[in-house]
Formats: structure tokens, sequence, C-alpha cells
């Protein structure tokens, strides 16, 4: 038998989180996490699971019952969306203009459904006039779209539009709002989503584990009346009612400390006010973003589709972005992210959401990136990236 292996106490790196996510965690949701445990069933956690449905009632615009935060990350919302709305048989019409849509596109396969695309270029928004046609041609019983595609750095517009088309034709409507949630403008009722999900680990600044999803009546009335259970048992929503539904009937053992996380990041939302955070997002990464121009780089998406939490910065010609990654990380304990799918290596991915969204930190990234990039020859002017950020603000 091998003896015990040596280890240290836990001491990671702190670092300025300015990448896709996780974002920075405010100090307030790590001492709710370090707060006493207990049961899953405890009246007093069953207390604190109603406010976090309310809290998130709150944050996503909507009054729907039936919203919850799955246990896990976000991409555990976003399965027990698609593998509980979608059924053998169905159709789902997915977009293809990011790297999320394929995931959305795997999720809905598994399930047994049969997929179809509407097109766009990835660093574009979906064109209503396609999704039109897409619907024409194709029927779909699903519609999924991500409202803030985190690979390209795009900001979907006419929601609204979107959603008419889609109950025009009887189907049902699936956002992604992983990157948006708490971040920009999101209002689940007014515009005619019947089901989102988001993960707290971006606009929220929560650890990743409790995910937010939220289903109108008519969704949940689908998802209650399948011919066949949901593939999965464990995101069973039929099942996670009995949890998080009237009767507090055990399921399976929540994760209660990412629970408490997630209600005092939402507390903070609330305290702050949802079109005020909205604000500071806006304010904040529009200031990031006069400061990266002034640098001379250059935004990957239109001004019209830009995304406040997820800046994608077009790489500049003969910079290596895993260098500039590297040297970040080591000099100045700075994280940002490289592109994905199609546009891996063509851009920086740098996050402005939640506790990250803060002109401290948004004057650190600017001049801590300036420095990476002339080490390589780029033609940027730090300074004048500095000036324009404070100008923004």
């Amino acid at each position: 038998m091998t003896s015990a292996p040596e280890t240290e106490e836990l001491t990671p790196p702190d670092r300025t989180l300015m990448g896709p996510g996780p974002s920075d965690v405010h100090p307030r949701v790590l001492r709710a996490m370090s707060t006493p445990l207990v049961g899953h069933l405890d009246p007093s956690f069953i207390e604190i699971m109603d406010e976090v449905q309310e809290l998130l009632r709150y944050t996503f615009r909507t009054d729907n019952q039936w919203t919850i935060p799955v246990s896990g990350t976000g991409s555990a919302a976003m399965e027990a969306a698609i593998g509980n709305l979608v059924e053998p048989g169905d159709t789902m019409l997915v977009p293809t203009n990011g790297y999320f849509g394929g995931r959305m596109e795997s999720m809905a396969e598994r399930a047994g459904g049969e997929v179809v695309h509407v097109d766009a270029p990835w660093g574009e928004p979906l064109d209503p006039a396609a999704v039109e046609e897409a619907f024409a041609t194709h029927q779909p019983d699903v519609f999924g779209f991500v409202h803030a595609e985190t690979s390209t750095g795009v900001l979907q517009p006419d929601v609204p539009e979107l959603t008419s088309i889609a109950h025009e034709h009887d189907a049902y409507v699936i956002a992604d709002t992983v990157t948006s949630l708490g971040g920009v403008e999101l209002r689940v009722d007014d515009w005619g989503v019947d089901v989102a999900y988001a993960g707290p680990q971006k606009c929220l600044s929560c650890p990743p584990g409790a995910s937010p999803l939220t289903l109108n009546d008519r969704a949940m009335d689908k998802v209650l009346s399948r011919d066949e259970p949901a593939r999965s048992w464990y995101l069973d929503l039929s099942l996670l009612e009995g949890y998080w539904g009237e009767d507090r009937s055990y399921h399976h053992t929540a994760p209660i400390t990412a629970v408490y996380g997630l209600r005092e990041a939402l507390r903070l939302v609330a305290e702050e006010g949802i079109e005020e955070r909205w604000d500071r997002h806006r304010r904040v990464a529009g200031a990031l973003k006069a400061g990266v121009e002034a640098m001379g780089l250059e935004m990957n998406a239109p001004d019209e589709y830009w995304l406040p939490s997820l800046n994608a910065v077009r790489v500049p010609d003969s910079v290596d972005d895993g260098q500039v990654m590297e040297y970040l990380l080591e000099t100045y304990d700075l994280e940002i992210a490289s592109g994905l799918g199609d546009l891996e290596g063509d851009i920086f991915r740098i996050g402005c959401m939640g506790h990250s969204a803060r002109a401290k930190n948004v004057s650190y990234l600017l001049s801590s990136l300036g420095d990476a990039l002339d080490r390589q020859g780029a033609a940027v002017d730090p300074d004048a990236g500095v000036a324009a950020m404070r100008d923004s603000l």
C-alpha cells in the first residue's frame, strides 16, 4: 500500500479575472459560502431556497413559478433546459453563429431530437428574416438561440422579434443567457422567452455550482406531459419539481454552499438594482472598449452588436495570443482568454462582468495588455488607451 501523499495548505494565486468567466467574486459571496452547513431539507434551508427563487425571478425579470438553481455548472442548466423540452422526434432549430450554438445542437441530438440550423457568420447576430425562412422550411418544435455569445462577443438584438416568429409557428423558445443574466438587459417575460438558463460565474460573480434556470407554464406543461421521461434522471425537471416545488421532497443533496453563494450574489443584484446594474456594465465596459480602440486595437463585433460583458478584441498581426496570455498571467496575475472554434487565435476574449466590471480592473487590464503587446512589437499606445478610458468614465 502506498504512503499518504504529502501536500501543502491550499494557496492558489490571487488573480484578477478578466476572461470569459469566472469573474472576480465579491467578498460578501465568499463569506456567505464559509457559513455553517445545514441539511438540504433543514427548515432554514427551505427558507433560503424560497429567497433564491424570488431573487432569481427578479434578476430574470420574470414571474415564472418554475425558476430554480440547477445543481451544477451552467452546462447543467443548459442540458436541463434542452433535455427536458426536446423529446425524441422533436425538431430543434439552433444557431451556427458561435461555439455555444454547437453545444445546443449536441445536447438536442442526445435528447433524441432532430437538429436544423439557422446560419450567420461567426461575429454576427441571427437575422430575423433568416429565422423566419428556417421556420417556414423546417417547422421546428423548439428554437434555441444564444442571447450573449461568449465565443464572439456578439449580443443578439431583436429578441422579441425572434420569439414572435417562433410562437407564430407554435414553437418553444430556449434562450442561452449565460453571459447576459445580471449584466446586460434581459426581460424574459416581456420578450416572450419560454425557457432561459445561465451560469452564476459570469455577470453574477458567484463560483459555479448552482445555475439559474427558468421556465414558463407553457414550457413546463410540455415537460410534464412528455411521452417518456427525460434521459437524464438527475436533471429531470418532473422529478426536481418535487424538491423545488411546494412539497420539498428529497431528490438529491443540493450543493448547499453554492446556494448560499448564489443567494448572496443575487442579493447584491437586488441591492444595486437590476437596471442600474445593466447601466454599470455598459458604462464600465464602454470605457474598456474606448481604451482598447484608442490603444490601436479593433473590436471583433460591430458597435450595434457589441456585448458589454464579453469584449472580443482582434489579435494584432504578428502577435502570438498564447504568449500574451501567458505573460499577463505570469507577470500581472491577470487572466484573459483566446478565441474558440472559428475564432481561435484571432481574438482575445476580455470579460467585464459582475464584480470585475470596475474602473480599477479596466485600468489594470489596459496598462498590462499594452505592456504585453508592446513586448511583441505591436503598434499600440497603452497611455492613450488609459487616457481614453478615464475620459469615457
